[in-house]
């Protein structure tokens, strides 16, 4: 009876359930207790609901069944060829578009695929096949991409009309200026980096946007800068022109004379016989090296008083080329680079600030009691590879470096340690002279010398004097070890507020993909 009645109130339904008030937790029939299923291309992953990652999958085919929220599309190291312009047009949510690195060819980039991606933001096609840029780009861009293909013209509106646009890359192309539209960059005022470097240019471009601060333009073929094609580009900071065919007839006194804000400008490796007129008074970088100048103007230089750096190494300067008191305008300057010249002396009344004098492979014979009096500051004195023998370094020549921290002779002709080493120094290179002796005296007071080369000269062990090394307590490489010593560093300038770099310009030049990051190194040869 008990049995029967238990089974009876276990059969009998419950009380119904008050509406709202289903057990959430305990899935209904038919249902799954997961999310549904991320839809993502096969193969390729899918970390957030608004991006698409298919790098580096040897796609031949744009892949489908990419979701229309996607904001970020990744499909660069493919194989792709054409981009289908029914697939790229529904994705209207773009914001960034990677296509580095494809065989994408103009006809397999539809323009009209763009209008619809009305909020792209980044486009990267570098590395790809382009004979000619996209007509139309959208007016949303910020940043475009199209380094390292075989463009020789680009449109209007590829880059202009767009109001926030900042970055564009075109360097490793083959455009000429006939390929350049005089408005190429009308009604985009907010540019503030544009690479067209390696390419076929011969003169600078004119209508260059105003609100540039680095233009690239180096390994071009560029004979002239046309008068006031940079009269406009007030907030320029960095201008390279280096590895082109410039000559003195190419610039003239206004060339340079309104960038207000720049701070580096190389013309290295061009066909310059002088140091160009009207620098403006805020460069700090000036990089003149490999070209014929065969003498030094202070008249040019007056001007520049805030310049750093001076680079003019494998020049044709001779005896005459720096007269004394040349560089007496550069008050501040930091280092002097004037190595692979004619020069038979030191030159004279350097600037009192001077930190780095940097002049081997010339012809110095002699050092005079005077020729370095005028740069009590000195830190680093290469004079390696010239022609200095003994006889003629006066032994009062480094009296006044009390500062000198790095000291190089090597490949000169001494054969004696020279008198009166500063007591500062850490690093001596005496290599490849004619040594024959090694006494105390010389080395007398050297307690901080951390480095000393020796090697290739005509030493013997029992040329080496008893206490030569008693005092030098800090040793740490003897004979043929060279490490390596960094160049001082330079106190930051102060610039116009004007001049400041806006804020989307103080990033690293170049986009995300390693291969078209462009740095340019300021010790070029």
């Amino acid at each position: 009876m008990r049995l029967s009645l238990l089974l009876l109130l276990l059969l009998l339904p419950g009380p119904p359930t008050a509406p709202g008030m289903e057990d959430a937790a305990f899935p209904h029939l038919g249902e799954s207790s997961q999310p549904p299923p991320r839809a993502c291309p096969p193969r390729c992953s899918c970390p957030r609901a608004d991006t698409v990652d298919c790098d580096g999958l040897d796609l031949r085919v744009f892949p489908d069944n990419i979701t229309r929220a996607a904001q970020h599309l990744s499909l660069q190291n493919n194989q792709l060829q054409e981009l289908p312009y029914n697939e790229l047009s529904r994705l209207s949510s773009l914001r960034t578009l990677n296509l580095h690195n494809n065989l994408i060819s103009s006809e397999g980039l539809p323009d009209e695929a763009f209008e619809s991606l009305t909020q792209l933001q980044h486009i990267y096609v570098a590395h790809n096949k382009l004979s000619v840029a996209p007509q139309f780009l959208p007016r949303s861009l910020r940043v475009a991409d199209l380094a390292a293909n075989q463009v020789t013209e680009i449109f209007p509106l590829t880059f202009g009309e767009k109001p926030a646009l900042r970055s564009v890359y075109l360097h490793n192309n083959q455009l000429s200026n006939a390929g350049l539209p005089p408005d190429a960059f009308h009604g985009s005022e907010a540019v503030t980096t544009l690479s067209l470097s390696n390419n076929q240019l011969s003169y600078l471009p004119p209508s260059l946007p105003p609100s540039l601060e680095r233009l690239h333009l180096q390994n071009n073929l560029i004979s002239k800068v046309p008068r006031g094609a940079l009269s406009r580009q007030t907030h320029l900071r960095e201008l390279y022109l280096q590895h082109n065919q410039l000559t003195d007839s190419g610039l003239d006194a206004t060339t340079f004379s309104k960038l207000h804000c720049l701070e580096y400008l190389d013309l290295s490796h061009n066909h310059l016989a002088a140091v160009p007129a009207g620098l403006p008074h805020t460069l700090a970088v000036l990089h003149l090296g490999r070209n014929r100048i065969r003498q030094v103007e202070a008249a040019r230089l007056h001007r520049a008083q805030g310049l750093r750096y001076l680079l003019l190494q494998h020049n044709q300067l001779g005896t005459a080329g720096l007269p004394t008191g040349a560089l007496r305008p550069l008050r501040g300057l930091h280092t002097l680079h004037i190595y692979g010249n004619r020069l038979e002396r030191v030159p004279l009344a350097l600037p009192r600030r001077l930190r780095s004098l940097v002049l081997p492979h010339n012809r110095v014979a002699m050092l005079g009691a005077r020729d370095l009096t005028s740069t009590p500051g000195l830190a680093e004195l290469n004079l390696a590879y010239n022609r200095l023998v003994s006889a003629r370094v006066h032994h009062r020549a480094f009296r006044r470096l009390r500062a000198l921290r790095s000291l190089d002779l090597a490949g000169n002709q001494l054969t004696q340690l020279p008198p009166g080493l500063p007591t500062s120094l850490h690093t001596l290179r005496l290599q490849r002279n004619q040594l024959r002796a090694l006494e105390p005296e010389p080395l007398a007071g050297l307690d901080q010398l951390q480095e000393l080369s020796l090697a290739h000269n005509r030493l013997r062990v029992g040329d080496i004097g008893p206490g030569t090394w008693h005092e030098l307590q800090a040793l740490q490489v003897r004979g043929g070890l060279v490490s390596h010593t960094d160049y001082p560093q330079a106190a930051p300038m102060a610039l116009p507020s004007h001049c400041l770099p806006s804020s989307s310009s103080r990033r690293p030049l170049g986009n995300t993909t390693k291969s078209t990051r462009h740095r340019d190194q300021l010790w070029g040869g």
